[in-house]
């Protein structure tokens, strides 16, 4: 066998590869053997069928099994022995003149093909220990777990319908249907068909629940609006805005007391059990967000100590991914690139770079892995696909037997479980500083992560 190296450009290789005709005439040999002793041919006693008579029936079907065979294993022992890793399937390239591919299946000629790859580069790690990471953390003020309780009270004492003459007052459950507009102009998430809104509840934005006190059902009108300034969308903070609204239906809340009584009801012992439970959740909630928020500090510091070329095949792959669902959402929004401020072209530039981002990263969190034998064990494997069963409730069974059925996606949950895995290795080698912010401006910081970088997903 013989290999000429014929382009090694960045990552780039290309090869010239001849395999003899001796050495495929052999390996036909064995596999006609092997066919030899299965063939069963009218007129012959199993295992009895002349050799000669077996390559005329099946030499050139075998031949091609056999050439294939042979590229297959050709190109990983190349691989192998050059120490690369080809970041996806190489490319190889047989030659175009049939004549010449008759003569290779016949067994009278060299077999000579090209063979095109790219290699996975090697990752220089940047020293882990020590990385600078805030730790959002937040205190819970009596008042917000106040506001929740009264929030859980509120939807669960129930509500009766008030009829056709209803007038809105604080404290009822509406259907609202609305258009919001900024300087005569729809906006992005600004309207509902039916919205359900608890008058007082703070759910929309200040000044909209108390203009709807004094409302009639099925009356429409116009109401006036600011944004907060410190509004999570940067687009929105600070414009005024006109809502047109018309309530659909008027819910007036049951009587009843925010007792132990109604805590039982719930399924806990009394009014301070509940009170912990809504703590206890808040409080996941916001370690949840905090995680996030530190997660993303994680991965921006790989991507800034970690700079090397990444194989376009891969970055086109993910690329390819990520302008699939820009397509969907765009279409499936109405919306043009221009609505959005930009340009078909900028928003390619932009998602491209996110490509090469997210394959870096991949790259980079896999060598973290790697080298500090981080590995997902059967049983949180386990764990992500129940936690991803769960998430189709009704279809359990079906989502179920689809993982089972597809090795390649049940092995795709593992590499979500994986990253985070890493991530928390990185956290551990970090230098933490812990500080104190209120939950809005974690939430505005995760916004504001989620408008630079859309979700990261390495495969």
């Amino acid at each position: 066998m013989q290999v000429t190296e014929t382009l090694n450009e960045g990552l780039k290789r290309k090869l010239s590869v001849t395999i003899p005709a001796a050495d495929l005439n052999e390996r036909l040999g064995a596999k006609l053997e092997e066919l030899k002793g299965q063939a069963n041919i009218k007129g012959f006693r199993p295992g009895k069928v002349p050799m000669a008579h077996i390559k005329k029936m099946f030499g050139r079907s075998a031949m091609s099994e056999v050439m294939t065979d042979a590229i297959n294993n050709t190109v990983t022992e190349t691989l192998d022995k050059r120490e690369e890793r080809a970041a996806a399937q190489p490319k190889v390239d047989l030659p175009d003149d049939q004549a010449v591919i008759n003569e290779v299946l016949e067994g009278k000629a060299d077999l000579a093909f090209e063979v095109e790859y790219e290699v996975l580069p090697p990752v220089e790690l940047m020293d882990l220990k020590g990385v600078p990471l805030t730790k959002p953390l937040i205190d819970i003020a009596e008042d917000e777990i106040d506001a929740e309780v009264n929030r859980v009270f509120a939807q669960n004492r129930g509500y009766t319908d008030k009829g056709d003459g209803a007038v809105v007052e604080n404290g009822d459950r509406l259907g609202l249907s609305f258009v919001g507009k900024i300087d005569g102009k729809e906006f992005d998430g600004g309207k509902s068909d039916h919205a359900h809104l608890t008058v007082g509840s703070n759910e929309f934005i200040p000044g909209f629940e108390e203009q709807l006190i004094g409302f009639k059902k099925g009356e429409t009108r116009e109401i006036e609006v600011t944004f907060p300034k410190d509004y999570q969308s940067d687009e929105l903070a600070g414009k005024k805005a006109t809502f047109e609204v018309t309530v659909l239906h008027v819910d007036g809340p049951n009587t009843g007391e925010l007792d132990d009584e109604f805590a039982k009801r719930l399924g806990v012992e009394n009014v301070q059990a509940l009170r912990d439970a809504v703590k206890g959740q808040m409080e996941s909630a916001l370690a949840s967000m905090s995680r996030q928020h530190m997660k993303r500090q994680v991965l921006d510091a790989l991507d800034d100590g970690h700079k090397f070329d990444v194989p376009a095949q891969l970055v086109e792959a993910e690329f390819a991914t990520i302008w699939q669902r820009v397509e969907h959402e765009v279409q499936s929004h109405g919306k043009s690139f221009e609505d959005e401020g930009t340009t078909e072209e900028a928003a390619r530039e932009q998602y491209r770079t996110i490509a090469e981002r997210r394959v870096r990263l991949g790259l980079v969190v896999a060598e973290i892995g790697n080298k500090n034998d981080v590995n997902v064990t059967e049983e949180e494997h386990q764990q992500a696909l129940i936690a991803e069963v769960r998430r189709f409730q009704g279809q359990e069974q079906q989502v179920y037997d689809y993982y089972r059925q597809n090795p390649q996606a049940l092995a795709g949950l593992r590499a979500p479980v994986f990253e985070n895995k890493v991530v928390d290795f990185v956290i551990e080698q970090g230098k933490i500083t812990d500080k104190k912010m209120t939950r809005e401006e974690l939430a505005k910081l995760i916004q504001a992560d989620e408008d630079e970088v859309p979700a990261e997903h390495h495969h």
